[in-house]
């Protein structure tokens, strides 16, 4: 009885490691500009790419400044590749501004993040 219900366990357990990878949140995997990057001319685009398809039109883009003020941007629905958001950005001043994002993962999830970069002066 006991030998069986480790197998049990073990099977279990073993179904649950091969389905995980298929129910992954997206996660970020490359943007332009880059974390951290500091960039001595404003960027006229703003390109996130992820490890999956997203659902563009439930997605939101925005940019902050280093004050706090949010600049909400249009993401580019048409075309382009599935995994990927893009968003004209408005001219930027110097100093730090911080991307946060939100997209609808492939697996129904709703999934965040941010980053930071730096126009020099």
């Amino acid at each position: 009885m006991i030998a069986s219900w480790r197998w049990l366990l073990a099977a279990g357990l073993a179904a649950v490691a091969v389905a995980a990878p298929a129910a992954a949140h997206s996660l970020l995997l490359e943007s332009m500009p880059a974390a951290g990057a500091t960039l001595s001319t404003p960027p006229r685009e703003l390109m996130l790419r992820f490890n999956n398809r997203i659902e563009k039109s439930l997605s939101r883009l925005r940019v902050v400044n280093g004050q706090g003020v949010d600049h909400p941007l249009v993401i580019a629905v048409g075309g382009g590749s599935a995994d990927r958001l893009t968003a004209a950005l408005p001219p930027l001043p110097p100093g730090r501004w911080q991307v946060q994002w939100q997209v609808l993962s492939t697996d129904g999830h709703v999934v965040s993040g941010r980053f930071e970069f730096r126009l020099a002066p």
